[in-house]
């Protein structure tokens, strides 16, 4: 099977040039001036006013994952079904090693969630909430297996919390094997002190789970984190960063010469604490803005921007982790902490940030390269996926840019019951998917068939 997409602009994170795009066997064959016969074409797109960029790679999200006595609703089937909508045509989702577990119990645990049911690409970080000796040990087969980062928490005591001796043991070996620490960097033993005084306050209304996180609990995380990976001479990656504060101690560690990389989310560039205090009579519905780290008041979009045009941030992934209100959220009516943490947004994350190439605040090709190239640099798929090039594969979106769509609930495909932009339109959309060459979405509608999707065994860290 042969396609050409003609007529069409292609965007690099480096460049912006008119080609038409020869795919073949799933990979991107060749780029010839528009308009050059190469042979005959059995599927023709024509890209004409529009631009052709690379699928997005989504390098953090949670997809059936269990979290305060339930699961995200969004399995595999559905999560991958609203990536490609989306345009993301690749996912990294966590696997979750059991306290006491090993690490390879917990990767054939997520491959079992996965198989036969992902639209799209898909690999794996590894979350270790336990590093004695022997699992220490564990990582280098995991490696082998083409899991090369892994994850580890300052929060979430008792469950997720590791102590900064383990974390220092883990990023030496991580350091041995050439793999990546990726850090939850929140300190979290003195969170859960005021988590409980705000309780016994009889403050909880969901907006407390956001007073009881301060930002300098995310900004002393992200400092030690930076601080034990320069001590074991390692590279450390902050997920989720939401912060002006912890963005000052990435780029102050960058301007030192060290390999500290973070990346932000949408919910932390468009929505703010003030969506957490609800509606006037209705405080609970700030339930549906609860993640964490929370969301942060509004002064901090115009620096994660900043950061995010300066290069010290990296990616924007979505830290998909989306509950239902209805039966999953309510678990924390009357009690903030049992709200489960997460949003959806597997499926939005490339229309808001184009919202930021049409205001000026990010260049068309800085879009491209923090929604795919510098995760697939970053995560060990490049230049395999994240660009527009020969040998390539063929993870090819056709981006409408005067397209509008409306992110309603009516619209989307993710599977929690609202949508965190009820209501918001934006200009600038898919008409086409490609994953590995063959056309998985046009104009809205699926043409790929669920379990598709391959597991992408990555690289070790290169940069």
């Amino acid at each position: 099977m042969r396609t050409l997409i003609k007529n069409g602009t292609c965007v690099t994170a480096s460049d912006t040039f008119a080609a038409d795009v020869w795919i073949e066997s799933g990979k991107i064959e060749a780029l010839t001036q528009p308009g050059t016969k190469l042979g005959q074409a059995d599927k023709t797109i024509d890209a004409k006013g529009k631009y052709v960029i690379p699928g997005g790679i989504d390098a953090h999200t949670h997809l059936d994952m269990p979290f305060g006595g339930t699961n995200s609703i969004d399995d595999f089937e559905s999560g991958t079904l609203a990536a490609a909508h989306g345009g993301t045509t690749t996912i990294v989702d966590f696997a979750i090693q059991k306290k006491g577990g090993s690490l390879s119990e917990a990767l054939d645990t997520w491959h079992q969630k996965a198989e036969g049911k992902t639209l799209v690409d898909y690999a794996f970080h590894m979350i270790a909430t336990d590093v004695p000796p022997p699992v220490l040990e564990e990582m280098g087969a995991l490696v082998k297996e083409g899991v090369t980062s892994f994850k580890l928490f300052m929060a979430y005591p008792g469950v997720l919390l590791l102590d900064d001796q383990s974390i220092f043991r883990a990023m030496l070996r991580a350091g041995e094997l050439g793999a990546l620490i990726c850090m939850h960097a929140e300190t979290g033993l003195p969170i859960d002190v005021m988590v409980e005084r705000a309780l016994k306050q009889g403050h909880t209304a969901p907006i407390y789970h956001a007073l009881t996180r301060p930002e300098v609990a995310e900004a002393t995380g992200t400092e030690r984190a930076i601080a034990l990976a320069e001590m074991a001479k390692v590279p450390v990656y902050i997920v989720h960063l939401s912060a002006q504060r912890a963005l000052e101690r990435v780029m102050e560690a960058r301007d030192r010469g060290l390999p500290a990389y973070a990346e932000t989310c949408p919910q932390y560039l468009f929505l703010s604490e003030d969506d957490m205090r609800g509606k006037p009579g209705d405080e609970f519905e700030g339930a549906k803005y609860v993640c964490t780290p929370p969301l942060r008041p509004k002064h901090h979009h115009d620096h994660l921007w900043r950061g995010l045009r300066n290069y010290d941030l990296q990616v924007v992934s979505t830290d998909h982790c989306p509950f239902c209100m209805k039966g999953q959220k309510e678990l924390g009516r009357g009690d903030f902490s049992k709200i489960p943490n997460g949003m959806p947004g597997i499926e939005t994350r490339l229309h808001l940030l184009y919202e930021g190439v049409r205001d000026g605040r990010i260049s068309l090709n800085r879009f491209v390269d923090i929604t795919a190239t510098a995760p697939a640099k970053i995560f060990g798929l490049y230049p395999r996926k994240g660009t527009i090039a020969i040998g390539a594969d063929a993870d090819v979106v056709v981006w409408d840019p005067n397209k509008k769509f409306e992110l309603s609930h009516k619209n989307l495909h993710m599977k929690s019951d609202y949508a965190p932009f009820e209501g918001k339109t934006v200009i600038g959309a898919p008409s086409q998917v490609l994953s590995r060459g063959e056309l998985i979405i046009d104009e809205g509608k699926t043409l790929g068939k669920k379990g598709r999707g391959q597991f992408l065994r990555r690289g070790t860290f290169a940069l």
